[in-house]
């Protein structure tokens, strides 16, 4: 059994003047532990958009009535709160289980080598987004579930979501230059889906905003517009997006595309199609709020696999031996002495 070594007074200096740069150098992960901590980031930032719905869909939404404490004399939700306040509250404390899976991405990926600034930055620029976010889902309690806000939140949640699906994509290529796997034609078409299914997250917070499940028993303002209309124009942008990659499926097949954005592009239309299903069900049952729910669930895998239909469009593999890539030109950078987060 190897012996620990002793921590100096210089080691413990350095540790609190650049605890990330201190870790790095003395920790290396292995290329799957970098990866699975992007996924964990991932899959959290979906974990943390199903247990937001649930606080809507229960009615949860002001279980906990202030911020940042739960109520104005306990920073936890008490039992005379009953059901709906250990259900936001419970919500509030996933927040920092989010917290603590972007932190060990941003770990893993700082501590790689040789080191990777790109991805150690997507790994930060999740840190800010979730911390933004808890600040605007405060202001969603304060304002009493004003809807626009809560449109807001699940906004950066679709942000937050974006982010970690790059840098999950990241962790498993290299650092040289992207190379189309794709003519310009097919690429500009995947923009316009991208477009595209953006616009229908849009609209989906609008038909959220003006629907039923205003997240509070109590009387909570609901968006001015009427929402069978504002449903209809989303299950119309929901068909153009389905068209869409039907269309982007057929002309890969055309033009004798790689597997891999043929792949993604199958996967994506099997989901568009089982969140359709789900959408049209929800729409003739009445909203019950379990297929609400899956509702949310499938948004968010939607918007994913839209994304790594995007993705797939290039490949980045390792840079050329002898050829200095990015890590190599920064790794000079990457000692413990230099004070600050990278």
């Amino acid at each position: 059994m190897e012996r620990v070594p002793n921590v100096t007074r210089a080691d413990a200096a350095a540790a609190v003047r650049n605890p990330l740069a201190f870790i790095a150098a003395r920790w290396t992960p292995a290329p799957r532990t970098v990866q699975r901590a992007a996924l964990s980031a991932l899959v959290m930032s979906v974990i943390i958009v199903v247990t937001g719905g649930a606080v809507r869909l229960t009615g949860s939404g002001l279980g906990c009535p202030t911020w940042p404490k739960c109520t104005d004399d306990s920073l936890t939700a008490t039992s005379e709160m009953g059901f709906h306040g250990a259900i936001e509250f419970g919500n509030r404390m996933l927040t920092y289980v989010l917290c603590a899976a972007v932190g060990w991405a941003i770990i893993a990926a700082r501590s790689q080598k040789p080191y990777r600034r790109g991805l150690t930055r997507l790994g930060w620029a999740q840190f800010w987004i979730v911390m933004s976010n808890a600040v605007l889902g405060g202001i969603v309690v304060l304002v009493g579930l004003n809807p626009y806000t809560v449109a807001a939140h699940f906004v950066a949640t679709s942000a937050l979501i974006a982010v970690a699906t790059v840098m999950w994509q990241r962790t498993r290529e290299g650092d040289a230059a992207p190379r189309p796997l794709v003519g310009q034609s097919v690429r500009q078409l995947v923009w316009v889906l991208v477009a595209a299914s953006a616009v229908l997250i849009l609209v989906g917070t609008v038909v959220t905003g003006a629907g039923p499940h205003a997240g509070d028993s109590s009387e909570v303002p609901r968006m001015p517009v009427d929402w069978e209309t504002v449903t209809k124009l989303h299950a119309v942008l929901a068909w153009i997006v389905v068209t869409l990659a039907f269309a982007l499926w057929f002309v890969l097949k055309a033009v004798d595309a790689p597997r891999g954005p043929l792949s993604r592009t199958r996967d994506l239309f099997l989901v568009l199609l089982a969140q359709g299903v789900i959408g049209y069900v929800q729409y003739f049952t009445d909203l019950p709020e379990v297929l609400v729910g899956l509702h949310m669930f499938g948004s968010a895998v939607t918007w994913i696999a839209v994304l790594l239909v995007l993705l797939s469009l290039r490949e980045r593999p390792e840079p050329t031996a002898g050829a200095p890539g990015p890590a190599d030109r920064a790794q000079g950078a990457a000692g413990v002495a230099v004070a600050g987060p990278r």
